[in-house]
């Protein structure tokens, strides 16, 4: 089964770069897309193919919207707004339908409209799957020198908010891994975390210390979300103590071209369906002109024979 995560920046923009094109030649059976921007009725006729669309598109207009493609209709949708789009191959219409959100974490009520989360279970595997867009944050006061940033400073608000995010996540998170793990399901999630998780992550990673993304305390987070026992980082398992693959470069200058990258986009995959990944990696555009995205689609193609061997082996 290939799966792919890819942060889109607006499918209307990706639709114009060739999005169609790589999901007709790539051939996933299931991809969660971050930062689709639009609301339903702008969603460009046929640009998924005969892929269902589940689609949170949250309330803030022209931001966020998470969405997962599958090959079979989803078994079960959740997202935290307790509404989604659901599209057969071919449908056009606009109307959301109402869902069980099921319990919230503490705190991620704050979060729950602007379209950051949705997951599906999978038809035709035992697997759940997640997308996510992590808010992108900001700095802590301490860091913040005006005349040295791009955005104004904020008196750290953008920062405050995102590890408020993060704190509360981590309890969602651990909530739905066990949902799975006792409804015999492995979990993937994937997605934008907006947080290069180590050294490896960060093609500059020594000036980055005091950057959104990488800040220590991010990275911690993101270290006690991933374990042997947990959720295993599928492309960095594949690619150990390497530079990249890098899933992100700024739009300016030079970056794509001398791959000054970042890999913020992740597969974290329950340890068993992990072990079923047979390939991972990014695919990155082949010139800056023929970008799709300042991001790159993250494929894992994963072989399900092999989990099925496994869960019987345990079982």
């Amino acid at each position: 089964m290939r799966i792919a995560t890819f942060n889109i920046n607006g499918i209307r923009a990706a639709q114009r770069r060739g999005f169609e094109k790589w999901l007709r030649e790539r051939e996933p059976d299931v991809v969660a897309l971050q930062e689709l921007r639009a609301p339903a009725s702008a969603i460009p006729d046929g640009v998924f193919g005969d892929h269902h669309l589940t689609y949170e598109q949250g309330t803030l207009p022209g931001r966020n919207g998470v969405a997962i493609l599958t090959r079979k209709e989803p078994s079960a949708v959740r997202a935290w707004s307790g509404t989604a789009l659901l599209r057969h191959p071919g449908d056009d219409h606009i109307e959301t339908v109402e869902l069980d959100p099921g319990p919230l974490a503490r705190g991620l009520r704050e979060f729950a409209e602007e379209g950051r989360y949705v997951e599906v279970d999978l038809a035709d595997a035992p697997i759940t799957v997640a997308s996510l867009y992590l808010p992108k944050g900001g700095l802590p006061t301490h860091l913040q020198k005006p005349g040295r940033m791009r955005e104004a400073p904020d008196g750290g608000a953008r920062y405050d908010r995102k590890m408020r995010f993060l704190d509360a996540f981590a309890r969602q998170l651990t909530r739905s891994r066990r949902t799975a793990r006792a409804q015999g399901r492995e979990l993937l999630l994937m997605g934008d975390l907006n947080i290069a998780h180590t050294r490896y992550d960060v093609r500059n990673w020594r000036r980055s210390n005091q950057a959104e993304g990488f800040l220590p305390e991010e990275r911690e987070w993101f270290d006690s979300i991933v374990s042997p026992r947990t959720l295993v980082d599928v492309v960095r398992s594949h690619h150990p103590e390497v530079d990249g693959p890098y899933s992100w470069w700024s739009w300016i200058g030079q970056s794509f071209t001398n791959d000054v990258g970042w890999r913020i986009d992740y597969h974290l995959a329950t340890p068993t369906l992990a072990r079923t990944a047979v390939s991972a990696g990014t695919d990155r555009d082949p010139a800056p002109d023929r970008r799709i995205s300042d991001h790159a689609p993250v494929v894992v193609d994963y072989d399900l024979t092999e989990l099925d061997s496994t869960r019987s082996k345990q079982a």
